[in-house]
C-alpha cells in the first residue's frame, strides 16, 4: 500500500481497496477525541489552508474542526470575491497556490472549474486535497459516505445502493469510482437529462462496477440496503456562485423519498446519507425515522478528515 504521507488527494479513481480501510482505521483511533469534544496535539505544529472559490459549510467546516481537534491551526479563505483571485486581477490558480504553499502545510480546495484541484497540485510543494471541483469529483465526502455505512453495517461488501439524484454530480462521480472496489451493487435513479456523462460512463467500465438504471425510485427502493440522494433540482457547479430564483422547481416524486415511502416500501434496516443541503427530495420528517443517518454523517466527517489530515501530514502512518 502507498504511503499517504505527502500526498494529494484528488480523486477516488486511483484508490485501492486496503487504502479505504487504512483511512478508516486510523479515523476509528482518533473518532474519540471528535466525539468527546476534545483536542490533541497531535498536529501542534501545523496549518491548514483553506481556498474555497465556492461556497461551502460542511466541506470547509469539517476540515477546519478536524485541524483544530488535533492541535493545527487554520487559514485561507472561504470567499474567493475577497481575493485578487476574483477581483479585477482574476488571478491564476498557478499564481495564487505558489503564494499560498508558504502559508501552510496542507492546501484544501473547492473549486468551480473541474479539475482546478489538479492544477493546483501541479504547482504547489504542499499536499492537496480536493474539496469539490465543478461536476468532477469529491474524494472526502465520499469517504465520510463509505465510513458511516461500515460503521452502520459493519461491512461494505454485500451490499446494494440506491443512488437518486444528479449524475453529473462530482459526489455521484466519487461513489462510482470508490464502490468499484467493493462487492457493491449500484441501482441509479435520475433525470434523463442528469445521467452519468458518455466520457465518464466509459471511465468506468474499466473498474467492473455493478451498474443498474432504474427509472422511479418507488420501484427499486425495496432492494436498497443504503439509499444516497443528492438534489435534482440544482445550482450550476461550474459557476462560482449562483443565487436562488424565486422559483427553484419542486422535485417530481420518482426521485424523492419520503417518511410513507419508506414505511410502505423500504427494508427495515436501510439507511439513507444525503450530504447536503437538500430540497424537497428528501423532507424532514424524514429526520425521525430509524433510516436517516445524515446528521451522523455530518459527525463523521469531522472524523474521516481527522484521519486524512493525520495521515497526509505524517503523524501516523
Amino acid at each position: 500500500m502507498r504511503s499517504f504521507s505527502g500526498r494529494d488527494i484528488l480523486s477516488l479513481k486511483d484508490f485501492e481497496r486496503e487504502e479505504f480501510f487504512r483511512i478508516f482505521e486510523i479515523a476509528d483511533e482518533l473518532a474519540p477525541i471528535a466525539r468527546d469534544r476534545q483536542n490533541t496535539d497531535l498536529l501542534k505544529d501545523k496549518t491548514l489552508v483553506t481556498a474555497f472559490y465556492q461556497p461551502s459549510t460542511r466541506t470547509r467546516l469539517a476540515h477546519e474542526a478536524a485541524m483544530l481537534r488535533l492541535g493545527g491551526a487554520v487559514t485561507g479563505f472561504a470567499d474567493a470575491k475577497m481575493t485578487r483571485a476574483g477581483d479585477f486581477y482574476q488571478e491564476s490558480i498557478k499564481d495564487t497556490v505558489k503564494m499560498l504553499e508558504y502559508y501552510g502545510d496542507v492546501l484544501v480546495m473547492r473549486h468551480f472549474q473541474q479539475g482546478a484541484p489538479h492544477e493546483a497540485a501541479k504547482w504547489a510543494s504542499i499536499p492537496v486535497i480536493n474539496a469539490g471541483d465543478g461536476w468532477g469529483e469529491h474524494p472526502t465526502q465520499v469517504l465520510t459516505d463509505l465510513y458511516t455505512i461500515l460503521k452502520e453495517k459493519g461491512t461494505l461488501d454485500g451490499l446494494t445502493f440506491l443512488c437518486v439524484g444528479d449524475f453529473r454530480m462530482r459526489t455521484m462521480h466519487s461513489m462510482a469510482y470508490a464502490i468499484s472496489q467493493f462487492d457493491i451493487k449500484m441501482i441509479a435513479v435520475h433525470p434523463e437529462d442528469m445521467s452519468i456523462q458518455p466520457e465518464m460512463m466509459e471511465d468506468l467500465q474499466r473498474y467492473n462496477l455493478k451498474w443498474e438504471e432504474a427509472g422511479d425510485v418507488r420501484d427499486v427502493i425495496d432492494q436498497a440496503d443504503v439509499i444516497y440522494m443528492e438534489p435534482v433540482v440544482q445550482p450550476d457547479y461550474t459557476k462560482s456562485r449562483q443565487e436562488a430564483t424565486g422559483d427553484k422547481g419542486l422535485t417530481p416524486p420518482q426521485f424523492q423519498v419520503t417518511r410513507e415511502l419508506l414505511a410502505d416500501k423500504a427494508k427495515g434496516d436501510s439507511i439513507i446519507l444525503h450530504s447536503l443541503p437538500r430540497q424537497d427530495e428528501l423532507p424532514s420528517d424524514v429526520d425521525i425515522t430509524r433510516h436517516s443517518r445524515y446528521w451522523e454523517e455530518a459527525f463523521n466527517g469531522v472524523v474521516m478528515r481527522m484521519a486524512l489530515l493525520a495521515l497526509i501530514l505524517g503523524a501516523t502512518e
